[in-house]
């Protein structure tokens, strides 16, 4: 009960006190009107948090319900750079705030101080923005003239969540959370688009594991033989799977491990088809070091067997799709891409709003659900999102707040807990049995050699 009333009361700070204090700080509310600071920011920042496409029409009648009777127009006309000023310190303010679940009982998590993913995801915005937060210019989503580039950082066992912000054309590699500093013992797991050898060795020296996926240019040079192209070095393999250590980089800078196996024909067209679309969509050409790696699964460590099998190094990189996951229900449930605005101030208001939701939301699903890998991201932010209207209207009580999170809680315990599955376990599922992994490959393959029989 007392995680709740932290929780509670944090809540409540957040959306009354300091959104009021942010309010008169950026110049949105200079005198007492019928739209207080708080009141606005609780109905853009719950509003879109219970219904994500919500129009300013809908928005007004959330507000209406707080006290302050005013018209969508109205509400139109206060979102303003100012407005997002405000929600920017809003959201600033909830970033500095840790909020944790108890956790993961995981003994393959357990062997680590903290398992942290990170990962990026871009969002377009007007090109009136472009100048605020310049686009790489491209056609695809997120590549135009503005957009935002939002720098995540998951805690696994814990479902802590830490963000950073940056212009769309910002390289992944650059982020402040691609290499800031981790508790010594942490694992780090992190996509090619943070690889960056300097980063590794630094965290090797800090006694931080790391794994990560590696870019088609990589020159390896294993302990017997010349450096060379990584694509070249796999092409010469005559088995389905490698476990070696090698040094990577000009000059060998970096010693690791190399894990890699031959991937399904099925997945490897698959690979090879999408990587077609995205070179066609940039107007680029296919390299064949990128055709050569989509037949392979690669990853390279700093852990050494007798600390980590191969398959828990497997089921370890694919917990890094937490992350994937959590910004799907982002975008897909929590509509951050989605805007009925075109003003650029408008849009940017919504997402700052949203964006301060999903933290909310965050905060509410590892309090009240556990840690992230437990439960089902939709059904727990569903629950979520239905309490909205209900914690914007108890708020000034941290007592009936309380009352809210824990029937919260209980209905997440019950119902969105994750389910065993049959042929194709869980993530969860593979983290507490990672020799699952060697089974449902073998059953991979039985599959596959019997298309091929047929």
């Amino acid at each position: 009960m007392a995680v709740l009333t932290d929780l509670a009361t944090t809540l409540q700070t957040l959306l009354t006190t300091e959104a009021e204090q942010a309010a008169r700080d950026s110049g949105l509310v200079q005198r007492v009107r019928k739209l207080s600071g708080a009141t606005f920011v609780q109905t853009l920042v719950l509003g879109w948090l219970q219904d994500p496409h919500a129009s300013l029409d809908a928005l007004a009648e959330f507000a209406a319900d707080l006290g302050a009777d005013l018209s969508p127009q109205a509400l139109d006309q206060r979102l303003t750079p100012a407005a997002t000023r405000c929600l920017t310190e809003v959201l600033t303010a909830a970033l500095q705030r840790v909020i944790a679940a108890t956790p993961a009982a995981l003994p393959l998590l357990q062997r680590f101080h903290g398992v942290y993913v990170f990962d990026t995801t871009t969002l377009a915005l007007p090109a009136a923005l472009a100048t605020l937060w310049p686009g790489c210019g491209g056609r695809a989503a997120g590549d135009g003239q503005a957009a935002l580039k939002v720098h995540a950082g998951l805690e696994l066992t814990t479902g802590t969540l830490d963000l950073d912000f940056g212009p769309g054309r910002q390289p992944d590699v650059s982020s402040v959370l691609a290499r800031g500093p981790l508790p010594e013992g942490a694992l780090r797991l992190a996509d090619r688009g943070f690889f960056d050898m300097d980063v590794l060795h630094d965290y090797t020296d800090q006694g931080v594991f790391w794994i990560t996926r590696v870019p088609a240019r990589l020159v390896v040079q294993p302990e017997q033989g010349v450096a060379g192209p990584l694509a070249e070095f796999l092409a010469g393999q005559e088995g389905d799977r490698l476990d070696t250590w090698v040094r990577v980089g000009v000059g060998g800078r970096l010693p690791c491990r190399l894990l890699a196996r031959r991937a399904p024909a099925a997945v490897v067209a698959k690979r090879r088809s999408r990587l077609q679309k995205q070179a066609k969509k940039k107007g680029r050409k296919v390299s064949a070091a990128q055709w050569t790696l989509c037949a392979w699964t690669v990853y390279l460590t700093n852990l050494r067997a007798e600390l980590l099998r191969w398959e828990e190094v497997w089921v370890l990189a694919r917990a890094r799709w937490q992350i994937e996951l959590l910004f799907k229900l982002w975008k897909s449930h929590g509509g951050l891409e989605a805007s009925r605005g075109e003003r650029a101030e408008r849009v940017l208001c919504e997402v700052y709003a949203k964006l301060i939701g999903q933290v909310v939301q965050q905060w509410l699903l590892v309090t009240c659900g556990g840690p992230c890998l437990a439960y089902s991201y939709p059904k727990a932010a569903r629950r979520v999102r239905r309490q909205a209207a209900v914690l914007a209207l108890l708020l000034p009580v941290v007592a009936d707040v309380v009352r809210v999170l824990e029937r919260l809680r209980q209905r997440m315990q019950r119902r969105c807990r994750v389910q065993r599955r049959g042929g194709q376990p869980s993530t969860y599922e593979l983290l507490l049995d990672p020799d699952r992994v060697r089974a449902q490959e073998e059953q991979q393959q039985e599959e596959e050699n019997d298309l091929l029989a047929a």
